[in-house]
């Protein structure tokens, strides 16, 4: 029971508030489930860094919303949802939904549990920080394992390799490409979602976590 402005409002069960929190931290998620799986189309090449058939996007933007406002496991499940409804539409056979997803959550989940133990705008950004790099280790060898040897299904891994030797003729081997590539872009990618987060987290708060402004 609490008492506003000489009126008496009494609180409802700690039960149903629970409930309600809940509810409102899915319908939060599923949300940004949504605006991240639409977020994956909005990808863009960057020339001169890397091949054109790998896109920078900002999806994980979304996810990473989530890990610092309703909790890390809720920033890995939009990264799952996502990837899960990406793959209704798959032409990769889903080996690109799979690193998308696993790399998410090594950026996101990290993230969410620093965030957890300091609680403060210096632990999100070495929450994030940690997790942009974690993701650009871990992307070489998800990469490695499970991207590129389901690519080369679908092209040869020669042809995949002449496109990395057409921006730096001296790569050998798929390995020496992913090092010089592909872990600078994913870890770039991750700094981009860190500060696109940092620069509308505040103005969205009031929304992520049911609070009147």
């Amino acid at each position: 029971m609490s008492t506003e402005s000489g009126t008496v409002r009494i609180d409802p069960p700690a039960p149903v508030r629970r409930r309600r929190i809940s509810a409102y931290s899915l319908a939060v998620a599923a949300m940004l489930s949504a605006i991240a799986f639409g977020l994956m189309f909005l990808d863009f090449p960057i020339p001169f860094l890397i091949p054109s058939f790998v896109q920078m996007d900002v999806s994980e933007l979304p996810a990473l919303l989530a890990s610092f406002s309703l909790g890390p496991l809720y920033g890995v499940a939009v990264c799952l949802v996502k990837n899960l409804i990406h793959l209704l539409i798959t032409t990769t056979g889903g080996a690109g939904e799979l690193c998308n997803f696993l790399l998410g959550a090594c950026f996101v989940l990290p993230a969410g549990l620093i965030y957890q133990k300091l609680k403060a705008r210096k632990g999100a950004l070495l929450g994030a920080l940690v997790g942009a790099v974690i993701m650009g280790l871990l992307s070489i060898p998800l990469n490695y394992y499970i991207s590129y040897p389901i690519y080369a299904n679908f092209m040869p891994i020669d042809a995949i390799l002449n496109m990395y030797q057409e921006i730096r003729p001296g790569v050998d081997g798929l390995l020496e490409c992913l090092i010089i590539f592909n872990a600078p872009f994913t870890l770039l990618k991750g700094l981009l979602c860190t500060l696109l987060c940092f620069l509308i987290y505040k103005p969205l708060s009031p929304i992520l976590h049911g609070r009147r402004r």
